[in-house]
């Protein structure tokens, strides 16, 4: 009877394992192909995994909550056609078929110079987190304490430390200061729990945010630069097309997209605000992949990536912008839709806020906050001379990271996002 491997799938370039949340199906149930067989959670995202064959659920190989590398076998089906009249759990012929499944669960991988069994079965320090198997044998080969692997930043799910992380610090090791120099930790003072309180226990998203909060702060020296736009005529162009538009492109316009094509605008003006760090180098980006925060029902925060901005005009902008919200928010997004952002813009303005301190999405070096529109009288320029109009404003708020970024280049940066929204075309064709 022939019995196939169903391998944890490659979910984005930069994704190389993914944790089981939730398994859909159980040993012995049938299967179609592409049918949902269980939710896998990423750095990136959450996501259910299809089926590859019809058949039946042999054997289940990686448990709800395993650390599972893209292309390790995490099931066994037995194809539909070779399954035997519909029986509900499918047997398995022979002692070697039976050997084989063994086998596969306890075989073992070589990763680099360092050797990892199989499943990758997490295991958990006195401080509470969790470390993989080779993240371990890694330590072990290089001598690194616990205590030193401790204050290693983790980039995995739930701030775990992955291989990549634990092989970057390695690179750049310096010998780890004793007992008696090292300083401990920062952390939360403890809070006292008398009197009338609620607990409520992060969702796993809300760590890693949190996680990658505290990573960026530390990474990355923020500066923030603020200027006030006059973006009068884009919001009475968008109020006079946006019913033409929504019947002729059967599309909603918002001032995102119009946004999003003045930063794409700047950015090739200043490449440097299109980069990152890695040591002493800094990479310049060629592809402009713009981030936007979207806001979820649950109240956390996702930030998906529309690639190749550049290459779409306002229309473009627009239909993807509002194709990859809606599935950002039925929870519906890939890996890749929320990897390898250039650049980040978060709109506060849509929660009442006239202006914010961002912070940056490593490993990138810039991230604009964009306020609410208001009415506000102000000067107005004409040929006969200044006078008073009622105009709509708005603030931009430009945090970026000042190893690279300094103050002038920042500032002229926004400066520049505001020139491209202030000087657009009121009679501009949709």
């Amino acid at each position: 009877m022939a019995l196939i491997e169903m391998v944890m799938p490659k979910m984005g370039e930069s994704i190389m394992e993914g944790t089981i949340i939730k398994w859909l199906k159980k040993e012995g149930d049938r299967i179609e192909q592409d049918e949902s067989a269980l939710e896998v959670a990423t750095d990136k995202v959450d996501t259910e995994v299809p089926c590859t064959h019809s058949g039946i659920i042999t054997k289940i190989l990686a448990q709800e909550g395993d650390v599972v590398p893209v292309g390790k076998a995490i099931a066994v089906i037995t194809t539909a056609e070779n399954a035997k009249n519909g029986q509900e759990v499918a047997s398995v012929d022979g002692g070697s078929s039976q050997t084989a499944l063994e086998e596969t669960s306890v075989k073992s991988e070589t990763v680099g110079n360092y050797q990892q069994e199989k499943p990758a079965i997490l295991e958990k320090s006195q401080s509470g987190r969790f470390y993989s198997p080779l993240v371990l044998n890694i330590a072990k080969e290089e001598k690194i304490s616990m205590q030193e692997l401790e204050q290693v930043p983790g980039t995995g799910s739930e701030g775990r430390v992955t291989k990549k992380d634990i092989l970057n610090y390695l690179s750049n090791r310096t010998p780890f200061q004793t007992n008696k120099d090292q300083k401990t930790p920062v952390s939360s003072p403890a809070t006292s729990l008398s009197g009338n309180v609620e607990i409520i226990e992060m969702d796993r998203l809300r760590k890693i945010i949190a996680q990658r909060m505290v990573d960026s702060k530390r990474i990355a020296p923020h500066v923030t630069s603020f200027v006030e736009a006059d973006v009068t005529n884009m919001v009475y162009w968008r109020n006079r097309i946006k019913q033409e538009f929504a019947r002729k492109e059967g599309e909603a316009i918002t001032f995102t997209p119009i946004f999003i094509e003045a930063v794409v605008k700047a950015l090739k003006e200043y490449p440097l605000l299109n980069s990152s760090v890695e040591n002493d180098k800094i990479i310049i980006k060629k592809d402009i992949n713009i981030g936007f925060a979207v806001a979820l029902n649950s109240g956390n925060l996702i930030v998906p990536v529309l690639k190749n901005a550049d290459r779409l005009n306002l229309v473009g902008i627009t239909k993807r912008f509002n194709d990859i919200v809606k599935r950002a928010r039925e929870n519906k997004l890939t890996a890749d839709e929320v990897t390898d952002g250039t650049y980040t813009i978060s709109n506060v303005g849509s929660f009442g806020n006239v202006m914010g301190t961002p912070i940056i999405m490593q490993p990138q070096v810039a991230i604009l906050a964009l306020g609410a529109i208001q009415k506000k009288p102000a000067v107005v320029e004409t040929p006969q001379g200044d006078t008073l109009g009622i105009r709509h404003m708005m603030f931009l708020s430009h945090s970026y990271d000042h190893r690279i970024i300094d103050g002038a280049l920042g500032g002229m940066f926004v400066r520049k996002v505001a020139d491209h929204l202030e000087a657009f075309d009121l009679n501009r064709k949709v």
